[in-house]
């Protein structure tokens, strides 16, 4: 099952963008032999459009389209459901035993997500009540993949 982690804008490099690829690349060793591949990165633009309405219509749209058919949708969002890490990795496990193709986590820019995006979602997933700036929040789901991924091997790395 490919996992993909789809945001609004692109990372420069820096300690955020190093703390990425870090555990991009553990996942992709723990995941290969759970069945899953990936996590692989999709930067789309940010909106230009002169409201925020319509930047996040805009933006909504660039996210669902660089997301194959048949792939799960989590559209990470403040007010989404909150998840254990060991649900969620139940989650892609159940996915991944159902024969989904993959799932695809959303983050959105500056302005969050339109309605669109959230209706079309599978999950709306939040990382807490708080606000996170979003290269962080992709170092947190790709860290969250990752310990998934340590769970369904038994790993000891997730110790909670």
């Amino acid at each position: 099952m490919r996992v993909i982690v789809a945001a609004i804008g692109r990372a420069r490099k820096g300690a955020e963008r190093e703390l990425v690829d870090r555990y991009v690349d553990r996942a992709r060793r723990s995941g290969r032999a759970l069945g899953f591949s990936g996590p692989d990165i999709v930067e789309l633009d940010e909106g230009r459009e002169a409201t925020q309405t319509l930047r996040r219509k805009s933006e909504g749209q660039k996210l669902i389209a660089a997301v194959p058919a048949g792939v799960g949708k989590v559209v990470l969002d403040e007010a989404g459901r909150a998840l254990s890490t060991r649900e969620l990795s139940a989650l892609l496990a159940s996915w991944r035993d159902d024969g989904v193709s993959g799932a695809a986590f959303l983050i959105g820019g500056p302005d969050g997500h339109g309605a669109g995006v959230k209706r079309a979602a599978d999950l709306v997933l939040s990382l807490g009540a708080m606000t996170w700036p979003h290269l962080l929040v992709r170092a947190m789901i790709v860290e969250q993949i990752y310990r998934a991924m340590t769970i369904l091997a038994g790993h000891p790395y997730h110790r909670g």
